[in-house]
């Protein structure tokens, strides 16, 4: 997959410890989302769904930033939306909405554990961005927030019922009615990041846990986020029927027989992914 394709993203693997990392390259404008960055993203992400080398991915606001670091400050306010899209027209405007939300979509549900890399700013469409991700790793400088109501908008990339699941609805009202800005050990301590680490240990801790996901047992993995993802939506006794199923097709693995092996044998596992 060559980053010539891409306009807005860079693409790296780190093949030792098969996992990839997208980094949104718009340091100019603080990484700001186009519906061009959406479709992008979801592309590489549809590319690497069935690539064997790839068992985790990090996405990521690049590193090589040129005014703040970000993972995204939001959607990007300087570009008109698809010249088809009449403004003033219901019907397209639900449409260009409807756009944008089937990426965040394909996003969500990339079979693969993804991880979003969060340094400096996450707000608007970029806390929605990482919202879709299974794990958020922030460095403590990190800022998160629904800044749309000062622009006389609403986070409506899935930023209201995505927030919701997560946070509860005065916590999600309240960050969205007011539109302020939230530290990265706030979002902490309400149980949105799961790992805030020092600045400077940063990108070395993300590398350490896609590093160790790459070399853990991928179809453990992908029975337990569509466990989780799907069976969260349905009444207990459906969800445990996801159970049933993941742990059928989990049973056919090779890394069940390499990680009981190397259970009984005190080693440490070698998972292939297969």
């Amino acid at each position: 997959m060559s980053e010539k394709q891409f306009e807005h993203i860079k693409i790296e693997q780190n093949k030792e410890n098969n996992y990839a990392i997208i980094s949104i390259n718009r340091p100019e404008k603080l990484n700001a989302l186009h519906t061009i960055t959406l479709r992008e993203i979801a592309e590489a992400l549809e590319n690497m769904a069935l690539d064997k080398s790839i068992r985790c991915v990090v996405l990521r606001g690049t590193k090589e930033y040129t005014k703040k670091p970000a993972f995204s400050a939001g959607a990007d306010l300087s570009v008109r939306g698809h010249p088809a899209i009449d403004p003033e027209n219901l019907m397209d405007q639900c449409h260009a909405m409807y756009i944008r939300h089937k990426y965040y979509d394909i996003i969500e549900s990339f079979p693969k554990p993804l991880i979003a890399a969060v340094d400096g700013y996450a707000l608007g469409g970029g806390f929605e961005l990482a919202l879709v991700c299974d794990i958020i790793i922030a460095s403590k400088r990190s800022i998160f927030g629904f800044p749309e109501i000062k622009r006389g908008i609403a986070p409506l990339n899935g930023g209201t019922q995505r927030l919701i699941r997560n946070l509860g609805k005065i916590r999600t009202k309240t960050m969205i009615y007011f539109g302020e800005h939230y530290s990265a050990e706030e979002m902490y301590n309400w149980g949105i990041i799961s790992f805030l680490v020092d600045n400077g240990q940063f990108e070395d801790f993300v590398h350490q846990k896609a590093s160790w996901i790459g070399n853990a047992a991928t179809k453990s993995l992908f029975v337990i986020k569509k466990a989780i993802d799907y069976g969260s939506q349905a009444p207990l006794n459906l969800g445990l029927q996801f159970e049933h199923l993941g742990y059928a097709i989990n049973s056919q693995s090779k890394d069940v027989i390499e990680g009981v092996t190397a259970f009984l044998h005190k080693r440490e596992p070698k998972f292939t992914g297969e």
